[in-house]
């Protein structure tokens, strides 16, 4: 047995495990193992925290787009409605421009028709009284003619304007 070598390497493994008791190496590699698994465990809840912010901004973010998009879809129906008033308007305007227009035209036609026919009636008074006053003048003569000739064109006048 002890020429054996793997007797030696068993009795020389039984010397140092008692050499690393003595020193305390167990004690150690189990301190360094505790503070490596505490390490852990807070690399672990800060991982956690990050998460669950992570997961906050996020549903921040997500009730930030909604929102915005609501206000985006309030602005286009809004826009919408405004175009459609504005439109409803300026056909009102443009119809209302159009009507005044057209009065005016109207108005404009039935004075121009009514200085027409003043025109046309006033030729005719004076084409009347040159007419009576050549007739006149050559049938009568004298002061008579001169009475019938003034009394005459008056009374054309007043009835014809």
């Amino acid at each position: 047995m002890l020429s054996q070598p793997e007797f030696w390497v068993a009795v020389a493994f039984v010397v140092l495990m008692a050499v690393f008791i003595y020193v305390g190496v167990p004690g150690v590699i189990t301190k360094a193992l505790d503070h490596r698994a505490e390490r852990i465990k807070a690399e672990l809840a800060d991982a956690r925290r990050l998460k669950d912010e992570a997961a906050a901004l996020v549903a921040d973010y997500k009730a930030r787009y909604a929102s915005a998009e609501r206000e985006a879809q309030d602005i286009v129906t809004n826009a919408k409605a405004e175009a459609e008033r504005i439109a409803v308007d300026a056909k009102a305007r443009m119809e209302d421009f159009v009507t005044r227009r057209t009065k005016a035209a109207e108005a404009k036609i039935a004075q121009a028709e009514a200085q027409a026919l003043a025109d046309v009636r006033a030729a005719a008074a004076d084409a009347a009284v040159a007419a009576a006053s050549q007739i006149l003048t050559k049938s009568v003569s004298g002061s008579v003619a001169d009475d019938l000739l003034a009394k005459g064109i008056q009374d054309v006048r007043a009835k014809l304007n």
